[in-house]
């Protein structure tokens, strides 16, 4: 298969010969985290990740715990990994100057998301291949979330099904969808994810992946990943019988990469869930998605994994929150490490934050256990940055405190 059309496909690739030996060492954690889900037994007293006090002590566990070629999968940027580096250097520059004397021991952390009650304004990215990390992937993410009281974005291509994501744990859900060229595919799939109660759509509009390491480490997805990916998304063709060649030009030609903005209409005329737009960093793309009366926009360049020489989202937030002027809920993604980042993109204009890299390395360490982790660090920090600069609730967060 031609590696470029696949990664600019998923970014699925995950390596089989690491995704092989990742899985075979987690078989006893996998059986804890199984049995976990069953008894509600708190792992995270005795788990690796209880340990960690920041999301750079979860990126070393996950080092430590993952094959090279899995690790570098979520590590790595395109190219030069300009833009990644820049994504977490962006938010370093910044300055916060709390205001004095304002008598603040506590804040309320909660808010709403497209109209949904969340406990923090920190929400779980669609990640791909989500097994890769821990063999419970996007299950364990959904039980941590649905425990934190926040979304779980669930990527197209997380290694499980709509249904079983959507069984895994109780709390609120969005689907990032990739769009099948069939459209008979698409609008079924889009009807699985309302039956299964998602609360909105997630199109991610920014593809083409050029990344160094996955070269370096030929990535390449087992044949059974990739045929339980086809048939969860809808393609019952797929059979295990296919040779792996087969399956591989199949999911070749598989997919619309060539989305214009008459897709929305399309999407809007088979769902009555709300639409987010993700990976806008224009301006006038941002006034476009609110002509066309979409929902909400992600700024995102893909946490440096496309395009490279992209800019920082922070950086160019406050002009999409300038363009859309309130019409639409404004969320950002990309280079988000501590509490103070999500402090600076809500004083920006960011209604919440979606982080990616640190719950997949959390989920590499600790399973279910580490994506509880990870989410409660960052709550500890935002909690202490709002007490530290006097706001009450996340509404006070205002862009006075930032230069």
């Amino acid at each position: 298969m031609d590696r470029r059309t696949f990664t600019q496909l998923f970014t699925l690739a995950a390596g089989s010969l690491g995704l092989m030996q990742a899985a075979g060492q987690a078989q006893e954690q996998d059986a804890d985290d199984q049995r976990n889900a069953k008894t509600g037994n708190n792992l995270n007293a005795r788990g690796p990740s209880s340990k960690a006090v920041n999301v750079e002590d979860l990126r070393q566990l996950a080092k430590a715990a993952l094959p090279k070629a899995s690790f570098d999968y979520i590590a790595t940027g395109s190219a030069d990994e300009i833009t990644l580096r820049e994504n977490v250097a962006a938010f370093q520059r910044l300055r916060v100057f709390p205001p004095l004397m304002k008598g603040v021991s506590d804040a309320d952390l909660s808010t709403t998301a497209l109209g949904q009650k969340i406990q923090l304004p920190v929400l779980l990215a669609p990640v791909a291949v989500q097994r890769m990390y821990h063999p419970q992937g996007g299950l364990a993410a959904a039980r941590a979330a649905a425990g934190a009281g926040t979304i779980y974005g669930v990527s197209s291509s997380v290694g499980n099904s709509v249904e079983e994501i959507a069984a895994a744990g109780n709390g609120p859900k969005w689907f990032q969808l990739y769009v099948p060229k069939d459209r008979a595919v698409a609008r079924t799939l889009v009807q699985r994810v309302e039956r299964a109660g998602y609360k909105a759509i997630i199109v991610t509009v920014d593809l083409g992946e050029w990344k160094d390491a996955d070269q370096r480490n030929r990535f390449s997805l087992p044949k059974e990943m990739l045929v339980k990916h086809l048939r969860d998304v809808g393609y019952d063709q797929i059979t295990d019988r296919m040779s792996y060649e087969a399956v591989s030009e199949f999911n070749a030609n598989a997919w619309d990469l060539s989305l214009s903005w008459e897709f929305f209409d399309w999407l809007r005329g088979i769902t009555k869930l709300p639409i987010l737009i993700k990976g806008v960093l224009r301006p006038e793309d941002a006034r476009k998605a609110v002509s066309m009366g979409l929902d909400g926009i992600v700024v995102s360049n893909h946490g440096g994994r496309r395009l490279d020489g992209m800019p920082a989202t922070i950086d160019v937030l406050p002009s999409i929150v300038e363009a859309v002027g309130g019409k639409a809920e404004i969320y950002m993604d990309g280079g988000v490490r501590r509490g103070t980042d999500v402090l600076k993109a809500l004083a920006f204009g960011a209604r919440a934050v979606l982080i990616g890299r640190p719950y997949a390395w959390a989920l590499a360490a600790d399973g279910e256990a580490g994506v509880a982790r990870v989410i409660k660090l960052f709550r500890e920090e935002l909690l202490n940055a709002m007490v530290a600069t006097g706001c009450r609730k996340l509404s006070e967060i205002e862009r006075s405190l930032i230069a």
